[in-house]
């Protein structure tokens, strides 16, 4: 068994919301084990035989079926989520600024977030499948990344979250 963070996007932040409960019900229905909800958006822990690929599109055709959503997944075993966490190229925590992880499933799209031109206050930085992402508190919404990714082209293959959120993942797996 593989234990594996499962970032939901979109879900409780506009749009789409989801009681935790159910998504843990429902992935443990769907034959997932040691199903774990952290915080309200989005992130899932669990445990499957499954390769990463197998666990995501099982996980997306649940969310599918259960509550009738076009759900986009990104998968990631423990032992990668450690090393992505751990290779964040800035100073973790800086005042003024936030600390975000892009995760990017697929290789094109990150080629072409990572040639986006960084605004005033924001600062990107390419990583293995995902990008580092930092921006200046109050900027967040108007920086490039942000712009770009809530286009809807992107929203089937990335996703980002706090660097403190993904400390809280790591430490539920």
């Amino acid at each position: 068994m593989t234990r594996y963070a499962v970032f939901l996007r979109g879900v409780n932040v506009g749009g789409v919301n989801l009681k935790m409960a159910d998504v843990a019900a429902a992935f443990r229905e769907a034959g997932f084990d040691e199903v774990k909800t952290l915080l309200a958006s989005g992130n899932v822990v669990l445990s499957s035989s499954a390769k990463a690929a197998t666990v995501r599109t099982k996980a997306e055709a649940t969310l599918r079926e259960s509550f009738g959503y076009d759900a986009w997944v990104l998968v990631y075993p423990a032992a990668e989520l450690r090393t992505i966490s751990a290779d964040f190229p800035f100073e973790r925590e800086v005042d003024g600024h936030h600390s975000y992880v892009t995760f990017v499933g697929d290789p094109d799209v990150l080629d072409e977030l990572d040639a986006l031109t960084p605004t005033s206050g924001e600062t990107i930085q390419r990583g293995h499948g995902v990008l580092y992402w930092q921006v200046a508190r109050g900027a967040t919404l108007d920086s490039a990344l942000s712009k770009t990714m809530a286009k809807k082209r992107y929203k089937s293959s990335t996703t980002t979250r706090n660097l403190r959120t993904v400390e809280k993942v790591l430490a539920a797996l």
